[in-house]
Formats: C-alpha cells, sequence, structure tokens
C-alpha cells in the first residue's frame, strides 16, 4: 500500500508506526509486521504517555490509575500502545502497567484521594487516586473502601452511575492547580485536558487534544457580537487552546499565562490572548446529554 494512505491517519490515534502497525489497520496500513494488543492497566497515580521511547521527553499526554492501555510492542522499559479511553497513541512506562484489575465499580469524586494499606487513616498512604479515576469497590471496612489499588476513604469515591452533570462546575473545582503540558490529572493539567477530565466525570465522551475538541466535541455556535454573552458550557477555542465558558462574561481554563488554571472576565482575556497571537476561532456548545464512555 502507498505510504500517503497511512499519511492521512492521525498518528495520535492510530496506532502504527515504520515497523509495525495494529492488526486492525492492516487493510489500511502497510507495516512490516501488525500486532494484535495486549491489554494491560495503569497501577501508578499517573503515568505519562511520550511520542518516543525518552524518558526526557516532555508528556503528549497522561494516563490516570485505572485506564486500560492496549500494548502492541516493549522496549527499553516503554510499552507502546492506545490508551482505550480516548485512543491516544504513545509510549508508556511499562513499570506504571500491570493486568487488568476488577471491572471498576466506582470513580473517585474529589481531586484525589489517598490509598492506604489499611482501613486506617494513620496508616502510610500507599499513594493516591487522581480525580476521575475508575477503580472496583470489592468491600467496605470502617469508612473506608478496599480496591484492588489499596483502602480509600469511602466518601471520596462514587459509583459509576453517580456522575456530576456541569463539567463548568467540576472545573471549578480545579482553580489554582498547576499548569503542565499533557498533564490531565489533579496535580497538574493543561487547557484541553482539564476540558477533556471534566467532561469525562459528568459523563460526556471528549477527545483529548484542542483541535481534536474544537472539530468533534459538542455542537458549533455562532460567534455573539458580544463574547461576554456566551453561554455557560460554551467552549471557546484558539489555535491550540480552548477555554470553558462559565456564564456571566467568565471563562476558566488553563493556561501557560498563569501556570494554572484561572476564572477570568472573557473580553479582557480575549484582548489580551489577540495580542500575543491569533485571536478567537470558534465557539461550540458542549452536549447537554451524556453520551456513553468507552471503558477506561
Amino acid at each position: 500500500m502507498s505510504s500517503h494512505i497511512s499519511a492521512s491517519l492521525d498518528p495520535r490515534r492510530h496506532a502504527f508506526r515504520e515497523d509495525l502497525a495494529a492488526n486492525a489497520l492492516r487493510d489500511i496500513v502497510f507495516a512490516p509486521r501488525y500486532a494484535d494488543p495486549q491489554p494491560m492497566q495503569i497501577r501508578a497515580s499517573s503515568a505519562p504517555l511520550r511520542k518516543a521511547p525518552n524518558a526526557s521527553l516532555g508528556f503528549e499526554t497522561e494516563l490516570i490509575a485505572g485506564e486500560i492501555f492496549e500494548v502492541y510492542d516493549r522496549a527499553a522499559g516503554f510499552a507502546w500502545g492506545q490508551a482505550r479511553r480516548d485512543g491516544y497513541v504513545g509510549y508508556c512506562p511499562e513499570e506504571a502497567l500491570g493486568p487488568l484489575l476488577p471491572t471498576a465499580t466506582h470513580h473517585v469524586a474529589d481531586l484525589r484521594a489517598f490509598l492506604y494499606p489499611a482501613a486506617s487513616m494513620k496508616a502510610t498512604p500507599l499513594g493516591f487516586l487522581p480525580y476521575g479515576a475508575e477503580i472496583a469497590v470489592l468491600e467496605q471496612e470502617a469508612g473506608f473502601l478496599r480496591t484492588p489499588l489499596g483502602h480509600v476513604y469511602a466518601k471520596h469515591l462514587r459509583p459509576l452511575a453517580e456522575r456530576p452533570d456541569d463539567p463548568v462546575s467540576e472545573a471549578g473545582r480545579f482553580l489554582g492547580v498547576p499548569y503542565l503540558w499533557g498533564g490531565k490529572s489533579s496535580l497538574g493539567l493543561d487547557c484541553s485536558g482539564l476540558v477533556q477530565t471534566v467532561c469525562s466525570a459528568c459523563g460526556i465522551f471528549a477527545p483529548r487534544d484542542s483541535d481534536m475538541q474544537e472539530r468533534e466535541l459538542g455542537s458549533q455556535l455562532t460567534m455573539p457580537a458580544d463574547p461576554a454573552t456566551l453561554p455557560r458550557g460554551a467552549l471557546l477555542f484558539w489555535p491550540g487552546h480552548v477555554a470553558l465558558s462559565q456564564g456571566d462574561g467568565q471563562m476558566i481554563h488553563a493556561t501557560s499565562f498563569s501556570m494554572m488554571v484561572i476564572s477570568e472576565p472573557i473580553i479582557p482575556a480575549l484582548r489580551r490572548i489577540e495580542q500575543l497571537g491569533p485571536g478567537l476561532r470558534s465557539v461550540r456548545l458542549l452536549p447537554a446529554s451524556r453520551t456513553p464512555l468507552p471503558v477506561m
């Protein structure tokens, strides 16, 4: 097959390299060899996904505890594969992966939840689960829930069916969280990571990067004469950036301007951003109804 076919596919969401491709792409991508995925699960609090097997590279995105990662190849301490939830392709540290856990029943409803070796807040934590992580609850014990990764204080978890319904309110919980390129955990995230994280928490599927979100998330809105009148839940897109309208002329976003998640008036923000580069390009509205989420 000619190389222009694979060049037309987005390598961020299609698992192919010069030497290897997913078996599912056999009919559209030529590769010397093909492989079926081996599903593994993130056992660490979070794990970076990179473009190449090099720990000095920055993140492309981040996988959080409980996410399923479809592995196609392993080498030099890295696993190359694809995240099942959003289809993102990259190299994950092999040490962050383990065999599949029992099917998730609950999700982390607070910014983070500590994992303990026993049902005691005085025990030394094993680590933590970030906001949105999905995990199986095996049993309840003295105000804690036992999971395959450790005990969690019961009030930090909610059944998967009990999800918040306002991504904008959920985004507000991240105010002050540091900006981290490629991040999507409560320790640090970027603009599209914030949008994806709060949408997923509310049961709305969102792709990972801002250009994908601009094409696929929600519905197109006509740009109002006064951007300050944008409704709550509107997504504002610039090349390489996205923010959420909070209504009443405010927006919330993870921005490198302040290196954290901030809420600010829309009009002054538009002026500031236009002084630095291209202006506001499009506006979309988040879907009102939930869409079935792929398995983590």
